[in-house]
């Protein structure tokens, strides 16, 4: 058995866990932020069977887009902070992290 953990973009989860429904997979949502952008995220906990890790992280990769998004990076501190006016630069957001962890025992009381 393995513990498949997901850090997914807010954007992508509720089509993601319509599709690990769909599938019969069972998922426990947990909210969570961080990350360059510190950003929501929302991170799933999905237990599984070892032969059914590869279909689930087949779903997770097809409902978790990569997508472009434009942000204002910090202005440096000191200095002149009138004189410096931050472009917005595009950055990679989306997608997913996952995690697959073995499981010794599960119990459910």
């Amino acid at each position: 058995m393995k513990l498949i953990l997901a850090v997914v973009q807010d954007k992508d989860v509720t089509r993601l866990q319509d599709a690990l429904t769909e599938h019969d997979f069972k998922t426990t949502k947990l909210a969570s932020s961080g990350g360059f952008l510190k950003e929501g995220n929302t991170t799933l906990m999905i237990g599984v069977d070892d032969e059914e890790v590869d279909p689930c992280l087949e779903i997770i990769q097809d409902n978790c887009s990569k997508r472009e998004q434009m942000v204002a990076p910090i202005s440096p501190m000191g200095g002149n902070a009138d004189s410096y006016i931050p472009k917005p630069v595009k950055v990679e957001v989306g997608g997913a992290t996952v995690f697959v962890l073995p499981v010794e025992a599960f119990h459910h009381f």
